[in-house]
């Protein structure tokens, strides 16, 4: 029963006292009969008040009565979420139990023959760009005679040794500028003709630069040179952005790392081929010279030969051009199996995960929150492979053994033995790509490298104060080289092959070309920056020639510990989800969960209660998957269910579409 409220009860309990009153008062009165009709007025005005009174307390107490059925529904609806939640927490775990399955699945693939086949014929073009990195090193002498004498021919005069020097900077930093406009170029060209089209379309302009620097002296024409190089650069540029894209995407998930370095691999023996051709036992002459330039026409013939055969990559194929019997049967072809469904489910999953930006845009891709960190973490890793100072030892590492007082002959050797410890070293790292991680890897080598830079340094101190005695100068020596191949040893172990591959896996496939666009163009920037720039630091600073690469090292090796992730083992869509947390690596199973969800949200539609859906969309934007939000009437609470004592009955694991699992 409903007691009246005290308002009410006052307002009952004065009218009765006034009421007794006026009676007791007409008892009193003579005049009994026209008091007594005033008094029952009054009576009727203060009855009609308290009519009213308890009508609106009637209405009072069915508005509670409304308030309680209301609130006893929103109880009851928010207990049948808390039960559709539990529920749907079930079936994520089942998710993620299914997606760990497809995951140790893919992570039992191993390498093909024809995989091996495709790999092969991708990397000609990483050779490519390995080879004319290092070809113009050793004849340096002889392309500068060359261009005293045509300039002699032409002018009538000699030209002064400074500007011999100049040009040859051109000749060598030109190659690098040809590298920005091919690197900036590889995310269009991928994206319109594809991976494997972008290769194939690439090889013209290997051929033409090719025979452009292989006739320079038959049309004394240092200028054909120069264009040779520009053209050959814009071909290595395309390379450095398609081939590691293209091996990426058709490596299995447990083979990514030590595949993406098969990238540096190619290149160190391009590197490698080239120095031991430009010895002057071999071409390094001035009749050679020409050939040993021209000879970069090689790997884009072979490649022309070679990549038609290997298909498309079933990435594109799937998530651009969306063909997906063609993506079935590129994977038939590389994982020798008809078993294709579980890469088939990643592809789908990857492009769930980014299906909001398919067809990002650069500019795009700059102003994305969620890609601007792994962005980031891309340019730096890149900046980190060319500002460590390896290009200067590269292009200049003949000159550098002279200088530290080897003969020109031993220097040249010099410059080979750095070439072959490239190749092992290399070699030793595909193993650990895999093992190890790219993170631990890339932080030993800049470490190694900085320790080095110091030493290479102080050689050269060292020798600047104690060169009058010929035992200091052949001990100095011997440091010198020493230093320069334990530079080049820590090189090949991080900064020489991660940073290739680890741009393309920081993306999934939609922001991926333009990524590595970028990514490259920043690359050959800072290439013809060190090209162009060396020289005259090298003169400025002398003996601290170095040091400025020092300080970079250890700026980039600080840089590495703090932000970069470890990719090693995981699929695209979890990177992507790692960074949707704020690249907080302590939170492994977390963005591992996130990243189930991630993937299967978006497969589920249609196929679970409209509730579970709308609380998954909701559960996406909260950072831990424990929590989850929900709408009650017009209020919003959040509710973090226990988790179940037990675990959930076994039950058949979620068909996905599409995909026949």
């Amino acid at each position: 029963m409903v007691s009246l409220p005290p308002s009410l009860q006052k307002q009952v309990s004065v009218m009765s006292s006034n009421l007794n009153a006026k009676l007791d008062e007409l008892q009193q009165r003579g005049d009994r009969q026209l008091e007594t009709t005033v008094a029952l007025c009054e009576i009727r005005t203060q009855l009609q008040e308290l009519t009213k009174s308890v009508e609106s307390c009637q209405s009072e107490v069915s508005e509670v009565k409304r308030d309680m059925v209301a609130i006893k529904h929103e109880l009851d609806t928010v207990q049948q979420v808390k039960e559709e939640i539990e529920e749907l927490r079930e079936y994520v775990d089942r998710l993620e139990e299914h997606s760990h399955r497809r995951k140790l699945r893919l992570l039992e693939q191993g390498l093909t023959l024809f995989l091996s086949y495709a790999i092969l014929a991708a990397v000609l073009g990483m050779l490519q760009f390995g080879y004319n990195t290092g070809v113009i090193n050793a004849p340096e002498v002889n392309i500068e005679n060359f261009m005293k004498d045509v300039y002699k021919d032409r002018y009538g005069e000699d030209i002064s040794d400074d500007s011999v020097k100049k040009l040859y900077s051109v000749a060598v930093s030109i190659f690098a500028i040809g590298g920005m406009v091919g690197g900036f170029s590889g995310g269009t060209i991928a994206n319109r003709f594809g991976r494997k089209g972008g290769l194939l379309l690439n090889n013209v302009l290997g051929i033409v630069g090719a025979c452009l620097m292989g006739f320079t002296k038959l049309a004394e024409s240092y200028e054909m040179l120069f264009f040779g190089r520009f053209i050959i650069g814009v071909n290595c540029g395309l390379n450095t952005s398609l081939v590691p894209m293209y091996i990426s995407e058709i490596a299995p998930l447990n083979l990514r790392g030590g595949l993406g370095t098969v990238n540096q691999l190619a290149v160190t023996v391009g590197l490698l081929v080239s120095q031991v051709l430009g010895i002057e036992q071999i071409l390094g002459t001035n009749e050679g010279w020409p050939v040993l330039l021209g000879l970069a026409i090689c790997p884009a013939i072979l490649q022309l030969l070679l990549l038609p055969v290997c298909p498309e990559s079933p990435r594109y194929l799937l998530i651009t051009k969306q063909w997906e019997e063609e993506a079935r049967k590129a994977l038939r072809r590389l994982r020798a199996s008809n078993q294709v469904e579980e890469d088939i489910e990643e592809m789908r999953a990857e492009e769930r995960a980014q299906q909001a930006e398919s067809t990002i845009s650069m500019t795009e891709l700059i102003c994305s929150p969620t890609l601007r960190a792994p962005l980031v973490i891309g340019v730096v890793m890149q900046l980190s492979q060319q500002l460590s100072g390896i290009n200067a030892v590269f292009y200049y590492s003949t000159n550098l053994f002279t200088s530290s007082g080897l003969t020109d002959e031993s220097a040249k050797f010099a410059t080979i033995g750095i070439g072959a410890i490239m190749v092992c070293m290399t070699l030793v790292s595909i193993p650990l790509m895999d093992r190890t991680g790219r993170r631990t890897l890339h932080l030993y080598g800049l470490g190694g490298m900085f320790i080095f830079s110091i030493f290479i340094t102080i050689s050269f101190l060292i020798k600047e104060f104690f060169g009058y005695v010929q035992e200091m100068i052949d001990w100095m020596s011997y440091l010198s080289v020493v230093s320069t191949l334990s530079f080049v040893v820590f090189f090949a172990v991080g900064p020489g092959s991660i940073p290739w591959m680890i741009t393309a896996e920081l993306f999934s496939q939609g922001p991926r070309p333009a990524a590595m666009s970028i990514a490259v163009l920043v690359n050959w920037i800072a290439n013809f920056l060190v090209g162009i720039g060396f020289p005259s630091m090298k003169t400025s600073l002398e003996n601290y020639t170095f040091l400025p690469f020092s300080a970079f090292l250890a700026i980039f090796w600080i840089f590495t510990y703090k932000k970069v992730p470890e990719t090693k083992n995981k699929t695209f869509e979890e990177i992507l989800a790692l960074f949707r947390h704020g690249n907080d690596r302590s939170s492994l199973r977390d963005s591992r969960l996130y990243g189930s969800m991630l993937n299967c949200v978006n497969a589920l539609e249609g196929h679970i209660p409209p509730a579970e859906s709308a609380a998954l969309m909701v559960a996406e934007e909260k950072p831990h998957p424990d929590s989850f939000v929900f709408a009650a009437g017009s209020e919003r609470s959040s509710v973090a269910p226990a988790q179940p004592e037990r675990p959930p009955p076994p039950l058949p694991p979620p068909r996905f579409p599409n995909s026949g699992v």
